[in-house]
């Protein structure tokens, strides 16, 4: 079974960067994608925030476009997520996940990390 940790998170002032970490562990070869959702005040549903397929497409959401940057390191299994340009409403839990590509509902989801960005 895989297993996934996320890590990272803290506060800043805007304007300020954070790096997040997701290391999968397990059937890694099963995994046709990684990335994270978050989880912000007042929003019912997880945003996506980036994602990075194994043949090498990524995508980012609309509102972090341009200032997160997704990246893997193959040989350790593990993702990163480089938030630059922080704004007030990037705040919330950042979920790290690993699709084994049986759909959304088979996801296997670290544990959240917050990120607070305030002045």
């Amino acid at each position: 079974q895989l297993h996934v940790v996320g890590s990272g998170g803290g506060s800043v002032q805007p304007g300020g960067s954070l790096r997040l970490s997701c290391e999968a562990s397990g059937p890694v070869l099963a995994i046709t994608a990684m990335g994270w959702y978050r989880q912000t005040p007042g929003q019912q549903q997880r945003e996506l925030v980036a994602v990075f397929e194994t043949r090498g497409f990524i995508k980012y959401g609309e509102s972090v476009q341009g200032r997160f940057t997704i990246s893997r390191d193959g040989a350790k299994n593990t993702y990163y997520l480089q938030a630059d340009s922080l704004k007030p409403e990037d705040s919330g839990v950042y979920y790290c996940y690993a699709d084994p590509g049986l759909g959304p509902d088979m996801y296997y989801w670290g544990q959240g990390a917050q990120v607070t960005v305030s002045s």
